[in-house]
């Protein structure tokens, strides 16, 4: 896998907007997580697709694409954060110049929509990486513990030859509504976590981590864009759900898809993130269709499954790197990357 550059101090970030063009409609909430991204030390520079109408956006997925090709290609450019989500991503993919772009690796993270981006660059050679976008994390990191805040710059300016990734004892689902300027950078109220759920397993296993926002993969099976049969195996496959919260019988018919092609048989572990506001009563029936899918429908009793992990649309999130080796303990869940992130 080719690896992005360490951040550090001075770095410049480009900020594009693959899908919705959120800060348009609250610029406001987009500013801030400039300002934080600013406080972290970086130096941001804006493509013209960040702050677009959001109709002009949605008409133009050439343009949104141009700008990823651009951000790529310029040296001076350390990394690519995504301002938000959305849900048409997709669209960009032919015209991204993937074989320009994988010859020129930078970090480039985001999540949700942003699924559609990570998973491809990353099929192309790139370590790709889930994590916050300008936003949807970076908007409100100010108001997490600095314990957070730290993880946050520490992930992206160190380069330990290991590191063991976090578990996070509350977590908060969403944001307060963005239309009141009182509630910018501002997360709702914590609620205490369960912790990692280890649904099956005994043996710890290790694998190349790949993945995303369910409903997002969704709209790539079947094209050019998904990955071949041999892709999967060795895998450690991580799934999470949207703020649309998809009932637990649509998530039981996406999963009986991979079961179908055979993904269960060649993965080494399937993670799942933390469902954004489903109950703790909908979190386990969510826990008990995925084992249920995974064991009894399709007979696979030896894959190890880890559900309430901390990526995904609540926060706090940890970032996960696409293609880089992690260990996955299946006594405890935990999570552990076992080689440098960073060039």
């Amino acid at each position: 896998m080719k690896k992005s550059k360490c951040l550090k101090a001075g770095s410049t970030v480009a900020i594009v907007s693959p899908s919705w063009g959120g800060p348009s409609v609250f610029p406001h909430i987009y500013q801030q997580g400039l300002h934080n991204l600013a406080e972290l030390g970086f130096n941001i520079v804006e493509y013209p697709t960040a702050t677009m109408d959001e109709n002009k956006l949605f008409l133009n997925p050439k343009l949104r694409a141009n700008d990823i090709n651009k951000a790529f290609l310029d040296p001076q450019i350390d990394a690519i954060i995504a301002t938000i989500g959305g849900s048409d991503s997709a669209r960009i993919l032919k015209y991204l110049d993937l074989q320009a772009i994988s010859q020129h690796p930078k970090l480039f993270m985001g999540y949700s929509d942003s699924t559609s981006l990570t998973t491809t660059l990353n099929q192309v050679g790139l370590v790709t990486f889930n994590g916050p976008s300008v936003m949807a994390g970076f908007a409100q990191l100010h108001n997490f513990d600095t314990q957070y805040q730290s993880y946050i710059l520490n992930f992206l300016t160190t380069n330990p030859a290991s590191r063991a990734l976090p578990v996070f004892d509350s977590y908060s689902h969403g944001y307060p509504e963005w239309a009141h300027l009182e509630n910018t950078g501002m997360r709702n109220p914590l609620i205490k976590s369960r912790g990692p759920q280890v649904l099956q397993g005994t043996k710890s296993v290790i694998g190349q981590l790949f993945g995303g926002c369910i409903e997002v993969l969704e709209m790539l099976k079947g094209t050019e864009y998904w990955p071949a049969p041999s892709f999967w195996h060795t895998k450690i496959l991580f799934l999470e759900t949207s703020q649309e919260k998809p009932s637990v019988d649509y998530v039981r018919f996406w999963l009986r898809n991979y079961g179908v092609m055979g993904v269960f048989e060649k993965i080494n572990a399937l993670l799942i993130g933390r469902p954004r506001d489903y109950s703790d009563t909908e979190q386990v029936e969510l826990e008990n269709v995925i084992l249920s899918v995974v064991k009894e429908e399709f007979n696979n009793q030896h894959l190890v499954i880890v559900a309430n992990l901390d990526f995904g649309h609540t926060d706090p999130q940890m970032i996960l790197p696409l293609g880089l080796q992690c260990s996955v303990d299946a006594q405890s869940g935990h999570l552990t990357l076992l080689e440098e992130v960073f060039a």
